[in-house]
């Protein structure tokens, strides 16, 4: 039996990218996948809708569910997991995907760019845990997988970007919190980020880079089954990074997840 078949999946930001990625690699497993996500209607410059990435989780083998939630609104996220608990009868697994970014320097930060990065990233990544949690801890082996970075300190990663760092070390800072507080409630909570570049729309918020300098969303996807798959009693406070768990699960040749192998692979931020 596929790892899994059955389980029920809240992944936010899903309508495309790493989050749909994933959401596509648990269906082809037969599982149940919430798409939460404020794009439900097409957008000419981001292509993908809840309703495109709900059609594909059906085609790949899985169960889906499109929820047009904005996480900052919290009345949203709550009716959403409501939803998702009746539908489907539990909740074993979230991801908190959905991240806002904007890669400039202090002076050149509107407040209303700041305020969106924090109310979504750490602040969205807070609520959803605090929705599902009275639910995952029902669950016979829950998750929850947040896509943020190690923890870090180090000017170099706050300099150029104070406000992104902030609210993407946000996310760090809550599932480190989260992690040690229901560590004795078998709910792993664990971080997960990837070593190269990903080919996702946020490229387009990084001057000089190229799609080509990067790997496939699916290099993610694989990356966070083999995590969602593991005992989750023993298995938390994690910050892991997406090639350490492929090796680990014997995938030590990367190649095929390169977007154009004969462009250099450009490391993600806050990685040394």
């Amino acid at each position: 039996m596929p790892a899994l078949q059955g389980k029920t999946l809240f992944i936010t930001g899903a309508s495309r990218g790493i989050g749909l990625a994933i959401a596509l690699r648990a269906a082809r497993d037969g599982a149940n996948v919430v798409i939460a996500a404020k794009s439900d209607v097409p957008n000419p410059r981001l292509p993908g809708t809840i309703h495109s990435a709900a059609a594909a989780v059906e085609a790949a083998g899985g169960r889906a569910l499109a929820i047009r939630c904005d996480i900052r609104e919290e009345d949203q996220v709550r009716d959403a997991v409501a939803k998702t608990v009746d539908t489907f009868g539990g909740l074993d697994i979230l991801v908190n995907n959905a991240s806002a970014i904007w890669l400039r320097g202090a002076l050149d930060t509107p407040m209303k760019r700041f305020d969106l990065m924090q109310q979504v990233n750490a602040r969205g990544s807070f609520l959803c845990a605090q929705a599902c949690l009275p639910h995952l801890l029902q669950a016979a082996n829950p998750h929850i997988l947040t896509l943020c970075p190690p923890p870090s300190l180090d000017p170099k990663w706050w300099a150029p970007h104070t406000g992104y760092t902030l609210a993407k070390m946000g996310m760090s800072f809550v599932t480190l919190g989260l992690a040690a507080e229901f560590a004795d409630r078998g709910v792993a909570i664990n971080a997960l980020w990837p070593r190269t570049l990903i080919a996702t729309d946020a490229l387009n918020m990084i001057p000089g880079v190229s799609a080509g300098n990067g790997r496939s969303p699916e290099i993610m996807a694989d990356a966070a089954h083999a995590i969602l798959c593991r005992p989750a009693k023993d298995f938390t406070g994690r910050f892991l990074i997406d090639d350490e768990v492929l090796a680990e699960a014997g995938i030590t040749d990367l190649s095929g997840y390169a977007v154009d192998p004969s462009q250099p692979l450009l490391p993600d931020l806050f990685l040394d």
